[in-house]
């Protein structure tokens, strides 16, 4: 006997539910990306250097030995550090003679921004929903309701 829990799923035997044969968990409600270059955007900001990186970067493009000078790592690390900037789209590298200046490419910070931007206002209108339902609760329980500051 087989059986598919949704469709697409892969079929589970009756051993699968019988006798409590572990099965990979497949969460449904999780969003799996389907933008690469959002996906390196967020892995390349995941690391604390390279967002420090880039703000220092915001001032002004920077060579990598400028870059590298408050690091307490080598040159090659920061190097590294800025290839993956490189491959993520954030940063761009302009090569004049010997020296690297390098500077935000502020595309890719956007896109992930509005990416971001949609989940904030989804979690804004739930937390003023809740907000909402808690005054209600409150005021019919007879409370006074407090709010922000007034705690």
């Amino acid at each position: 006997m087989y059986v598919r829990a949704f469709p697409g799923d892969n079929l589970l035997t009756k051993e699968h539910l019988t006798h409590r044969i572990p099965l990979p968990i497949f969460n449904r409600m999780v969003e799996h990306s389907r933008s690469p270059e959002l996906d390196r955007v967020f892995s390349a900001l995941a690391d604390p250097t390279r967002r420090a990186i880039l703000r220092r970067l915001t001032d002004h493009p920077a060579t990598i030995n400028e870059i590298a000078k408050p690091f307490p790592v080598s040159l090659n690390a920061i190097s590294k550090h800025v290839r993956r900037l490189e491959r993520a789209g954030i940063l761009r590298r302009e090569i004049k003679g010997r020296q690297h200046y390098c500077s935000v490419e502020p595309g890719p910070l956007r896109e992930a921004n509005e990416w971001l931007e949609q989940y904030r206002q989804f979690w804004e209108q739930r937390l003023d929903s809740l907000e909402a339902y808690v005054a209600r609760k409150y005021q019919a329980s007879g409370r006074a309701v407090k709010h922000g500051n007034d705690r």
